[in-house]
């Protein structure tokens, strides 16, 4: 069996583990390996839009379902991950959302130490070139990550600012600067019309380092154990097992989903679920596969009047998508160079919260089942409560890692998810029947204004709602009985490995997660050059 030492390991070359590979490889006396199971890249991964061909699409996307429970209305609902370099990054809507100083302040309180809003926005800022009108005391402006402000302009986002503002929901130039409260632009992991993946801004600087090794299509099967230390790894790449050797540490980043998987496929996890799959338990962690929380968000429709010509529907129909193509490559900008959702907002639901507990993002057309956009001219807008309560699990269903683990969500469960769910939704119907959205927004599709009551709306979502991707928690950083790494990201009770993404945040960050797990491939590296 081919085998070969390193100094440092990374499993999975996504959002924080590229950041690990290009931090740990800065200094040419480490010898750095990072294995994606993913490819290299896809063309469609480079063009902003390109997210909408990548949704549902297997050469870039591992295409995992969660299993059926109560709260999706027995669905199996689609949980999109990214299969190339760079990880989700590369496939995602490129909306960046640091989150509120609470949910970090929160995490120190839980006893991770290092990790209060104070210590990680110095992070936040070194990491951040970004191109906007914010204060230096919060923003960055010489980091790898190119972040800009959403340069789209329209009557449509004209409209739902003022409707917001009719209703107390104030204009904000930047919900990643001093307070999130308010509706504004979207700001963007996008420049020049580009994706900015840290596939591009992390790995691609670093590939020339004669001491980094990146290998894609290399599927991590187990982690290799002697006693309670990790030594290194065992893979494949084309059928071919290999093993790498680690003389310092091991860092899994392989995400809230397949970072679990490779702990419980090593024998770390809850021993009675490992033994009943004739897994050998290396190492008893109960916490492993448990904490899983998701950003749970129904999506609301309402018709525009089409002859306003202020949606996509109208502008990228027939000769006019050639015309967005034009635009996109004389100006970057554009259907295009769209993000997820151009526009968003972040709310309370009820007097005396001190800061927003729900957010509302647009999308400035209506797209058909398929991601295509529909020939009806309309708006849709997402909504969901910021810090879910409601908690599931992932672990594996086989010893196989080619068979994805059982994803249980268990949406809804908790009853302050359903209360602010509802009450956002409602809020989004008060901003979309304001004056300013008069004459230009007319029916309500989905639901539509005759499912009204708590049990009514409860239902539709239950049968409608889908996740907006944002999986976290499945290997919580913790002290408690259930937690999996330490506020150092090592992993309880073995030596040499630590795991470094979204999957050990305790809870949910306020808003899109990409951000806050690029800052803790950042710290994460940070704190073990320390300890070398």
């Amino acid at each position: 069996m081919d085998s070969q030492t390193y100094d440092y390991i990374v499993v999975g070359a996504g959002s924080a583990g590229s950041v690990l590979a290009n931090r740990l490889s800065a200094d040419p006396k480490n010898k750095v390996l990072v294995l994606e199971a993913g490819r290299e890249s896809h063309p469609w991964s480079r063009i902003p839009v390109g997210f909408a061909r990548l949704i549902d699409n297997p050469a870039a996307n591992w295409l995992y379902s969660s299993e059926p429970d109560e709260g999706s209305g027995n669905r199996r609902i689609p949980v999109p991950r990214g299969k190339l370099l760079g990880g989700s990054s590369s496939i995602n809507g490129m909306v960046f959302v640091r989150g509120q100083s609470q949910d970090y302040d929160t995490w120190a309180q839980f006893g991770n130490r290092g990790w209060s809003y104070r210590e990680v926005l110095p992070i936040f800022r070194d990491m951040e070139s970004y191109q906007g009108d914010g204060d230096d005391e919060y923003r960055g402006r010489g980091g790898p990550l190119k972040v800009t402000e959403n340069h789209e302009t329209g009557p449509i986002y004209e409209a739902l600012i003022k409707a917001a503002g009719q209703i107390g929901i104030n204009y904000t130039k930047d919900y990643n600067g001093a307070s999130q409260d308010g509706i504004g632009m979207t700001q963007t992991t996008i420049r020049n019309g580009r994706r900015m993946s840290t596939a591009y801004c992390y790995l691609d600087p670093a590939r020339g380092r004669p001491n980094l090794t990146i290998q894609a299509n290399a599927l991590t099967e187990t982690l290799l154990l002697e006693g309670k230390r990790c030594v290194g790894v065992r893979y494949t790449v084309g059928g071919q097992t290999r093993e790498a050797r680690a003389n310092r540490e091991v860092v899994v980043s392989a995400g809230a989903i397949n970072s679990p998987q490779l702990l419980e496929l090593s024998g770390i996890g809850q021993p009675d679920l490992l033994q009943n799959l004739g897994i050998e338990v290396k190492h008893a962690l109960k916490g492993v596969g448990e904490n899983l929380r998701d950003h749970y968000s129904p999506r609301m429709k309402w018709s525009i009047l089409p002859s306003l010509g202020m949606t996509y529907n109208d502008k990228a129909r027939g000769l006019g998508l050639v015309w967005q193509a034009l635009r996109y490559a004389f100006t970057q900008k554009g259907l295009l160079g769209l993000p997820a959702s151009p526009i968003r907002a972040y709310v309370r639901t009820r007097a005396g919260l001190d800061a927003p507990d729900a957010a509302i993002s647009w999308i400035p057309f209506l797209a058909t089942s398929d991601f295509k956009i529909s020939k009806q001219s309309g708006v849709t807008a997402i909504m969901n409560i910021l810090r879910s309560e409601s908690t599931g699990s992932i672990h594996v269903s086989s010893k196989s890692a080619n068979k994805q683990p059982a994803i249980r969500f268990n949406f809804l469960s908790a009853q302050l998810d359903r209360e602010v769910t509802l009450e956002a939704m409602r809020i989004t119907r008060r901003i979309m029947t304001a004056p300013a959205m008069q004459g230009i927004a007319t029916d309500e599709i989905a639901p539509g204004i005759n499912i009204a009551s708590d049990d009514e709306l409860l239902a539709w979502v239950k049968n409608n709602a889908e996740t907006t991707y944002h999986p976290v928690g499945t290997c919580k950083m913790g002290s408690d009985p259930m937690a999996v790494v330490d506020d150092q990201l090592r992993v309880h009770g073995i030596q040499g490995l630590r795991v470094a993404d979204a999957s050990i945040m305790p809870t949910l960050t306020s808003g899109n997660t990409n951000a806050p797990s690029i800052m803790i491939g950042e710290k994460a590296s940070r704190m073990i050059l320390a300890a070398a």
